[in-house]
């Protein structure tokens, strides 16, 4: 066993060295073949690719993997983190990918530790994000169901389930290591739309030895390759489209986050066209640009809906017609054509009456923009851009009313507090002031947040809209002290959200977060309530009788500053400025206003095929025809 362990410690200080076994090998440092267990086979394999980091929660289910990852950190190899939840896992490693581009690989124990991370690699999964997951599973040795497992005969349960999230493998022997490790890099590094990748370890595999292992049989990391079509008479009917309209709407999603200002600006110009974004490419293209319409959908913008109602045409680019983003299908509604732009056919595939370009959105626009160049446009119409910034500005003034009132009574707490929005603006503010990256939570303060929004640049804003996963910005924040503290975050995050992931006030501590949480609390699920409000004119079930004091909550934590949000815009100002300060995790407490009152909320704009609204909706698409 002393043996055993020395070679792996060896491994481990060569690969730190060299960063890839083909390096350490080359150099004469490493034997090309070596005996090596299965759970040293799957960490060295994924440092191989350049994971560097590993989040989860140990269980007898991965006891092995951990015994492997205890040598490889002494060795300075790779980054261990233990956190509380394997939600919270999954977070923290999604946000390490969105916002550092660092794969890394969430691992848990077998049963409901790996249910927890699955339902937590939503995120991943609908935001396009490739991340490793190692979960420990059942036996495959016949001893019947294992502790914690689905109680039922059948084998690999859980591979079935995980296969309908995405692509999943079970290591059933250790060769098949080297598979799993191609198919992995293929998901998680390899597309164009990146992906979750699930390794199911069973229990009795992970020790393993395999005899005289080819360390060569180690894949690195795959270089993405752009996909990009080169079929000139989509490109040509493209141009033809646009120049056969005067009405036009560009729609950008998450899906076109890479493309530039330069080349957004220049392919709206030579289109005549006005600008609507989704939630995730808040600052790609600036607020302040007079193209801009801001935010598109069900919670966009008088603008930004006015923008898509009423086009000619539309052109999407890098976006996944979500029900929200697209108003259920009801926000083209003039349109007579949709030229759209993606990687993924299945989203190119969402409109009929469409020119589908398969391909990376700069590259795409590069070549539209050198094809509109040398051809005879139709005289624009100005009409188009005079309605649109006629409707950006109704849509300001209706904001600046509502910063204007930033104090109502609330009925529940029979005293007058912040409004959310004037709240939300105020915490905006101090962020953009101060260059904090603001994570917007699921909720009312999500949809409220990139209403206020106003980035002119991209990174400033990050909200989960693809699963609107509640606890995800709370829970995210760890990745800023894992990534080295580059960047200050701010997590946007109501009552009904943080109770869903609050051990981060422990992690933060264990594992040196500086950033602020901002709280803000109606008491109540309130984007749920609002929607109760809307269809059936009642809440039901959504408040919250229980009054808490989350400064005290915070401070219970070692470690952790708790700060009171007050009442008014200046004592909110003077509790950002005190948690700012603070060297560690500092959480504002900060009330705020649930009402019927006009000024307590920004609105909802777009229509959405959800309760007792479906019929009418649903009646629209169909009439749109789209």
């Amino acid at each position: 066993m002393s043996e055993m362990m020395e070679q792996r410690r060896k491994r481990a200080k060569e690969i730190k060295t060299f960063g890839t076994v083909r390096k350490a090998i080359e150099a004469g440092h490493l034997e090309q073949f070596q005996d090596i267990s299965l759970s040293e086979a799957v960490v060295l394999g994924l440092i191989n690719q350049g994971v560097k980091t590993f989040v989860g929660i140990f269980g007898h289910g991965m006891t092995d993997v951990g015994e492997v990852l205890r040598i490889y950190e002494e060795e300075n190899a790779v980054k261990t983190v233990n956190v509380r939840n394997e939600v919270e896992a999954a977070h923290i490693a999604s946000m390490l990918r969105w916002k550092y581009n660092e794969v890394s690989a969430v691992f848990t124990s077998i049963g409901p530790g790996a249910l927890q991370a699955t339902a937590g690699s939503l995120v991943a999964l609908a935001n396009g994000l490739g991340v490793y997951y190692l979960m420990g599973d059942e036996t495959s040795h016949s001893e019947g169901p294992n502790m914690q497992q689905i109680p039922r005969r059948e084998q690999e349960l859980f591979l079935k389930l995980l296969s309908t999230f995405g692509p999943a493998y079970s290591l059933h022997t250790p060769e098949a290591v080297f598979t799993a490790l191609k198919r992995g890099d293929a998901a998680v590094n390899g597309r164009a739309k990146q992906t979750p990748f699930y390794m199911l370890l069973p229990m009795n595999i992970q020790p393993k030895i395999m005899e005289k292992c080819n360390l060569l049989e180690f894949v690195e990391k795959s270089v993405e390759s752009k996909v990009v079509s080169t079929d000139v008479k989509l490109y040509e009917s493209a141009v033809e489209a646009i120049c056969n309209s005067s009405r036009i709407t560009v729609k950008v999603g998450g899906g076109a986050a890479n493309i530039s200002t330069e080349v957004i600006d220049e392919f709206l110009e030579l289109t005549d066209a006005v600008y609507v974004h989704g939630p995730q490419v808040s600052g790609l293209y600036p607020y302040s640009k007079p193209r801009n319409m801001s935010v598109g959908g069900s919670k966009g913008s008088i603008s930004g809906n006015y923008a898509m109602n009423e086009c000619d045409l539309l052109i999407a680019i890098g976006a996944r017609g979500v029900c929200q983003w697209d108003s259920s299908g009801t926000a083209f509604r003039k349109a007579k054509k949709i030229i759209n732009i993606n990687c993924d056919y299945d989203d190119l595939a969402q409109y009929g009456n469409s020119v589908r370009i398969q391909g990376d959105a700069q590259e795409v626009l590069l070549r539209l923009n050198d094809l509109l160049k040398k051809t005879e446009h139709k005289a624009a119409n100005p009409e188009w851009l005079k309605e649109c910034t006629q409707k950006r500005d109704e849509w300001e003034a209706y904001k600046q009313a509502r910063y204007a009132h930033p104090v109502l009574v609330d009925e529940k707490r029979g005293k007058s507090i912040l409004t959310e929005p004037a709240a939300i603006k105020v915490a905006v503010d101090f962020a953009d002031r101060h260059g904090c990256v603001k994570i917007f939570d699921a909720g009312d303060v999500q949809a409220n947040g990139f209403q206020i929004v106003t980035d002119e640049k991209p990174g400033q804003t990050i909200t989960d809209t693809g699963s609107s996963y509640m606890g995800f910005a709370v829970s995210s924040t760890l990745a800023f002290a894992l990534a080295g503290g580059k960047d200050y975050p701010m997590a946007f995050t109501g009552d009904g959200s943080f109770m869903m992931n609050p051990q981060i006030l422990i992690d933060a501590v264990e594992h040196g977060l500086k950033g602020m949480i901002v709280l803000f609390d109606n008491r109540r699920m309130g984007a749920i309530t609002s929607l109760q409000y809307g269809q059936y004119d009642v809440g039901f079930k959504t408040d919250d009788t229980v009054a808490v004091d989350y400064v005290k909550m915070a401070e219970a934590v070692e470690g952790v500053k708790g700060f009171y949000g007050g009442a008014t815009v200046e004592e909110l100002e003077k509790a950002l400025d005190e948690a700012y300060a603070y060297e560690g995790l500092s959480l504002i407490h900060v009330p705020v206003y649930f009402g019927r009152e006009e000024f307590g909320g920004l609105g909802s704009f777009g229509d959405w095929n959800v309760g007792n609204w479906c019929k009418r909706v649903q009646e629209m698409k169909h009439k749109i025809g789209f």
